[in-house]
């Protein structure tokens, strides 16, 4: 069963033919805080990432982003980002799960806060 999921979906790790074509042409340019590899062909051409567990963009750090979709010639492991002092690190997106940001008045919180800033409209 795991072989047939990793020939048919790529949301599983990555496919047989991304495997192969790793294997056979990919040079590892570096790894993430993630766990995320990097991987690119030797004339640079082409820059893949191969996922650590689920297959979510969101969890490409800005600087290798930017390298994979060649905005950066030098990945991060070669010349670091230059930082700012207000930068906070990098997050996936956690919309869906528990960790997902909930305003005072939202719904989904036990206990919504109480509004008070406005009425609701009542019909006549």
């Amino acid at each position: 069963m795991k072989f047939l999921l990793r020939l048919l979906t790529w949301w599983n790790s990555q496919t047989i033919g991304t495997q192969f074509y790793t294997w056979r042409k990919g040079q590892v340019v570096g790894k993430d805080d993630q766990g995320n590899i990097y991987y690119r062909t030797r004339d640079d051409k082409r820059r893949w990432v191969i996922y650590n567990g689920v297959c979510e963009p969101s969890r490409i750090p800005a600087d290798w982003n930017g390298w994979l979709h060649h905005t950066y010639k030098e990945a991060p492991s070669e010349a670091e980002m230059p930082r700012k002092a207000w930068e906070l690190p990098h997050q996936s997106n956690l919309s869906g799960t528990a960790g997902a940001y909930l305003p005072a008045g939202s719904l989904r919180r036990a206990a919504p806060v109480e509004r008070r800033d406005y009425e609701a409209w009542q019909p006549e």
